[in-house]
């Protein structure tokens, strides 16, 4: 199956290295640019001050539990986003239910499908 992503822009937030990494190069395979990966949501957000992407890739829990700031931001910003999470789906707040949730270990082939499925802004 092949996949196009090119002309997109897709912001990648995971603090798993070795998840992040393949996860970008499977992107970039797709022929997307990525920004990042940003291991902390802080990192990403300083990001969102100065550029726009397309579409995100956001992992749930950062090292520090649940945390969904950088989710409302992207939100906020109408920037199309996928949930990454080991957590049970039932942790995303009410307010995010409308939004894609992948559960680790992420199959490649839902990833970049849910990834194409993102509306462009």
């Amino acid at each position: 199956m092949s996949f196009d992503l090119r002309g997109r822009a897709v912001l990648i937030v995971e603090d798993d290295f070795y998840l992040a990494d393949d996860t970008q190069q499977m992107i970039e395979d797709a022929g997307a640019e990525v920004l990042g990966p940003f291991s902390a949501a802080e990192e990403a957000l300083s990001l969102l001050d100065v550029q726009r992407p397309d579409c995100a890739l956001v992992d749930v829990n950062l090292g520090a539990g649940p945390n969904f700031l950088l989710a409302s931001a992207l939100q906020a910003r109408g920037i199309a986003f996928v949930f990454l999470t080991g957590y049970d789906p039932d942790i995303i707040p009410a307010e995010f239910r409308g939004v894609p949730c992948l559960q680790k270990p992420v199959d490649p082939t839902k990833l970049l499908v849910a990834l194409e499925g993102l509306e462009r802004n």
